[in-house]
This record gives C-alpha cells, structure tokens and sequence, in this order.
C-alpha cells in the first residue's frame, strides 16, 4: 500500500501542488488552527508530501512559534521538535531532510505543542494514518494512547485528498488523527477533544 500511495501522491502536477499549498493556508485560517502565541509543530515536506512552507510562512507572520521535529540519533524514536529561529542552524537529518538545530534553539518534546501537523501516506475515515513506516511519529505520540482527557497536541494529518483510502491498517499501538487537513476540507474525527 505505501508503493501505492507514494505513486498516487508523486502523480500530482506542480498546478494542483501550488493550489493545495494555498488551500491549506485558508482553510488553517479559517478553523482557528493557527494563533498568536500558539506552538504550532510543522514539517518540512520531503519528496511528493504536500507542500506545508506556506502553513509555515503564515505560522510566523502571525507571531505563532513554529516547531520543527528532529529526528533522533539512531537507535532512538521520540522526536523533539525544535524551535524555528532567524539564525542559521539547519542540517540534513540521516534522512536527506532538513532540520532546524541551532544550538540556543529551544526544543520541546510533542505534549508541549498545542497542535502538531503531521506528513502521511494516506489516511481513513476513522483517522488513522499510513506513514513512512519509521514510527518517529507514533512514538513521540505514544504518550496520547494512555490519557483519557483533554491533552496535547491537536494532531492535523496533512494530506491531498486523494490520499484518502478505504481503511488504513492499524495496529493497538498506532495514534489516531484528531483531524486531517487537506485541499479540500478540514475534517474532525474526534469532536470531544476539539482545539
């Protein structure tokens, strides 16, 4: 499925990518996803994922602090996610990726982000999530699987819409989406824990 997917997503024209990257902007706006103030965890897109630098650009123009994961030496999985600064500080991760690792830069782990926008290969209707398949993500995250109140972050999967697939496989371990943001809509799939 992610051979699938990856060639389903990498088939998307430089048009539409432009146009997505816009239409997640404006729909961020529009659902209050963005804020002054609020620690918003962001990615920096590799390959054919949906281009979120400008969900980025608009994060810092509206004064958010914007929040970069890196991705751990090996042999380790939880991510911290770094705050982006204006001095230069960025590095390939083992991944070819860019990280943001200024020395003096602030870093946090995922319960300290109020929303945390996640890369994906596909995702379902029950808000679960195809990855890269490396669990940096369900990791970091693990933490959400054993609280039963209100916690952090808000977890926005970003995705074209034609990512979405019938029923993703999921195991005990893995943590749902709160919500998705695509192209085309903003959609919750876990109205008690709205941000």
């Amino acid at each position: 499925m992610r051979r699938q997917m990856r060639a389903l997503r990498k088939a998307i024209g430089a048009t539409q990518r432009k146009a997505a990257a816009r239409a997640l902007v404006r729909l961020a706006l529009r659902y209050h996803l963005l804020g002054k103030g609020r620690r918003v965890g962001l990615y920096i897109p590799a390959g054919s994922e949906i281009d979120v630098l400008p969900l980025l650009e608009r994060t810092l123009l509206i004064r958010a602090q914007c929040y970069l994961p890196v991705v751990p030496r090996r042999g380790g999985k939880r991510m911290w996610f770094s705050q982006m600064g204006d001095s230069p500080g960025w590095a390939l991760n083992r991944y070819g990726i860019p990280e943001y690792r200024h020395p003096l830069a602030v870093q946090v782990r995922a319960r300290r982000l109020d929303v945390l926008f996640m890369p994906l290969l596909g995702f379902d209707g029950r808000g679960y999530r195809l990855g890269m398949g490396g669990g940096y993500y369900d990791a970091s995250l693990a933490y959400l699987g054993r609280l039963r109140h209100w916690r952090r972050p808000w977890v926005v999967g970003t995705a074209f819409s034609v990512q979405e697939v019938a029923r993703v496989i999921n195991d005990p371990w893995d943590i749902p989406l709160d919500a998705i943001l695509t192209e085309r809509e903003y959609r919750v799939f876990r109205p008690a824990r709205e941000a």
